[in-house]
């Protein structure tokens, strides 16, 4: 099915004269009818705000930054880690440890003097999200996680802000730009997807790896729609996903559209304000990767510090199982487990490898999947089964600080 062309007028008002020394960076871009002068003056005026610099949020803001955009955002609370290193290009070796907010900063200021660069180092949350959004003209999105996506499509929707989205896994990236707003009246990322999968369904790039090079791909994409709903040429990915398999090197679009339903830009919304998206994910604070309230996985979770000790004392009355896949515990392990995938679970077989006369402790990479793996043992009468909160991660950071983090 093929969409038809279409334009939209510009988001941004030209800035104005550039400067002689602008005018000589910009030459490439003056070159192209399509942008010219003017095109230039409304990226210089363009308020950009990028949620994470991360893997997407590095060449987001690296090429915005080139482009001429004349303020950007960027929101992250993180700091610089070794494994970031393949990806987010923003950062360099002398920068781990670092937060991310600040490593960015200077890399932006490295490219283009003329950009300025707002850093917001604090958690994106309901309590700050639509604030944080208010000055910007558009967002373009970073984040790896459910929870913040489903945060900042609301918030665009409820401020009328155009929402670039991206994402990668492995070699596959999507990307679209969802505006429910004048003059769009476009689809939002619940009109996709309208609720995320279950908890642990899904890896994160941490536990299932992503192609480095992808972020360019799918980052330089949600660049090229920013700069097109700011200047206001071409046909922007509004209504289309567009779909890219980097192992078969192929682009594919799928049209999406508005569903009249949706919750939070349907015709009757039910979502008019904020919500807590870590419970509508499935979030919970101690690692788990349960629903909110599920009393039963609360109740058997453990510290990483809890099972040091029973490790430290000899205690032999339990059996350590780690959950995650064979390439991860390569990669970095807690003495003593046996890897038994979570896919094993979820099928049955891991059953009959389990004993009965011991206690079956589960751990994987941060506790979504030993959570979910625990509910299929609970299910099948493992009644004192429990599972690591927080899980390796934590193992590394309080435990053994002396391992590998990925």
């Amino acid at each position: 099915m093929s969409l038809p062309a279409f334009t939209l007028p510009p988001l941004v008002e030209p800035a104005p004269e550039l400067s002689a020394d602008e005018m000589a960076r910009y030459a490439r871009h003056l070159s192209i009818p399509e942008i010219g002068t003017m095109g230039q003056r409304r990226l210089r005026n363009a308020r950009i705000l990028v949620i994470g610099a991360g893997g997407l949020g590095s060449p987001a803001l690296l090429y915005l930054a080139a482009a001429g955009v004349g303020t950007l955002g960027v929101v992250d609370f993180d700091v610089v880690e070794t494994s970031n290193l393949q990806r987010q290009v923003i950062h360099g070796d002398t920068d781990v440890g670092r937060p991310k907010v600040e490593s960015a900063r200077d890399a932006v200021a490295a490219v283009n003097p003329y950009v300025e660069l707002v850093v917001h180092a604090v958690r994106l949350d309901s309590s700050n999200a639509l604030e944080l959004l208010a000055p910007y003209d558009l967002v373009v999105d970073g984040t790896d996680n459910f929870a913040t996506r489903y945060l900042v499509n609301d918030a665009c929707v409820l401020s009328g802000k155009p929402y670039v989205w991206g994402s990668i896994f492995r070699f596959d990236g999507q990307a679209s730009v969802f505006w429910t707003g004048e003059p769009a009246h476009g689809p939002c990322y619940r009109c996709i997807y309208p609720e995320p999968p279950p908890p642990g369904m899904v890896p994160s790039c941490a536990e299932g790896g992503v192609l480095g090079v992808l972020c360019a791909s799918i980052g330089s994409v949600q660049v090229t729609e920013a700069i097109k709903l700011v200047t206001g040429v071409g046909t922007p990915l509004i209504g289309r996903l567009l779909v890219y398999d980097a192992l078969a090197m192929t682009y594919r679009e799928l049209p999406v559209a508005r569903d009249p339903g949706c919750v939070v830009c349907g015709d009757s919304p039910t979502v008019t304000a904020l919500i807590d998206y870590e419970e509508f994910c499935g979030m919970t604070t101690t690692g788990a990767g349960t629903r909110a309230g599920d009393d039963p996985i609360a109740r058997a979770t453990i510290t990483v510090r809890e099972l040091a000790d029973r490790i430290e004392r000899g205690d032999d009355d339990f059996v350590l199982v780690d959950v995650r896949e064979p390439y991860e515990a390569q990669i970095v392990s807690i003495p003593g487990a046996v890897l038994i995938p979570k896919g094993e679970f979820m099928d049955g077989s891991a059953l009959a490898k389990l004993p009965r006369d011991k206690q079956v402790v589960l751990h994987c990479r941060s506790g979504g999947r030993s959570a979910e793996a625990l509910r299929v043992l609970q299910e099948a009468g493992f009644g004192d089964a429990v599972h690591v909160g927080g899980g390796v991660l934590d193992w590394v950071r309080q435990i053994e600080p002396h391992k590998t983090l990925y």
